[in-house]
């Protein structure tokens, strides 16, 4: 593959809306998961009397249930992640490999 066929698939309208919706995407949940888990750590830090106070009365504080939250929400993203890759981000990768590889065989035409 020559320097201009690379330039091309570069410029190709499909491969810059698929790089844009993958890059998007996995900011998008990144930031998501880093804010709820590094201030689930910052209440850990600051705020400990709440975190050891009673959710009900009973002897479950608030610590379990954030926590156990936190964990739930990885798996949740987890899940979205896959719904949409599956359901959008797949078949617009089909489409533009078929495209670069269109690109890929011609024999310097351009």
């Amino acid at each position: 593959m020559d320097d201009s066929q690379v330039q091309r698939i570069l410029n190709n309208p499909k491969f810059q809306e698929m790089v844009s919706k993958k890059r998007r995407l996995s900011w998008t949940l990144t930031v998501i998961m880093l804010v709820v888990y590094v201030g689930f750590m910052l209440l850990v830090g600051y705020n400990k009397p709440f975190l050891a106070s009673s959710f009900s009365g009973g002897v479950t504080t608030w610590g379990i249930p954030l926590g156990l939250g936190i964990i739930v929400l990885s798996f949740l993203l987890c899940g979205v992640y896959s719904y949409i890759a599956n359901h959008t981000l797949d078949p617009l990768n089909e489409e533009t490999l078929k495209e670069i590889e269109a690109i890929a065989h011609e024999k310097g035409t351009h």
